[in-house]
């Protein structure tokens, strides 16, 4: 079957992508990284292309994204919330903060709202034990987060 131009094109940029990281030791993290940094997730036509500059298979290059929880196999949100699911956070709430995040938004981990606008992702540890439990707005870290301050960002994002 033909490639389509969208799909040739995919696979130009990966290649391109996986070029520049040819010569560096353990290259596979660097490329996944630059890959959903250039498209913002990870699509699924990038497997083989990435498999075959490695010379692993695309069930290894797969096995990789989905250690890693960072790698995302779907565009995200509009604003992406992360929180933290570590064991100083899970003690000082985190989990009902989880829950409420959920329910709020009608959504589980990696979920992206119907609209588009926020993804909830888990995150373990975001290095503010000491003021959990934390989360992540876009990339920002935030401490002491409860009910009410969750409920801020969201109405922030206008949900």
């Amino acid at each position: 079957m033909p490639k389509t131009t969208a799909t040739a094109d995919l696979a130009d940029q990966v290649a391109e992508i996986c070029a520049r990281h040819a010569m560096a030791e353990g290259p596979m993290l660097p490329i996944l990284h630059d890959i959903q940094a250039d498209f913002g997730y990870i699509p699924e036509a990038a497997i083989p292309v990435v498999a075959k500059a490695l010379n692993q298979t695309a069930a290894e290059v797969h096995g990789v994204m989905s250690f890693y929880h960072d790698f995302r196999s779907a565009p995200a949100g509009r604003r992406t919330v992360k929180i933290c699911r570590a064991e100083a956070c899970q003690a000082m709430g985190a989990n009902d903060l989880a829950d409420t995040a959920k329910a709020r938004l009608g959504v589980d981990w990696h979920g992206t709202t119907k609209g588009g606008e926020v993804t909830l992702e888990p995150v373990y540890c975001l290095g503010l034990c000491a003021c959990a439990p934390a989360a992540m707005v876009d990339g920002q870290v935030i401490g002491r987060v409860d009910d009410a301050r969750l409920e801020a960002v969201f109405a922030e994002a206008g949900l």
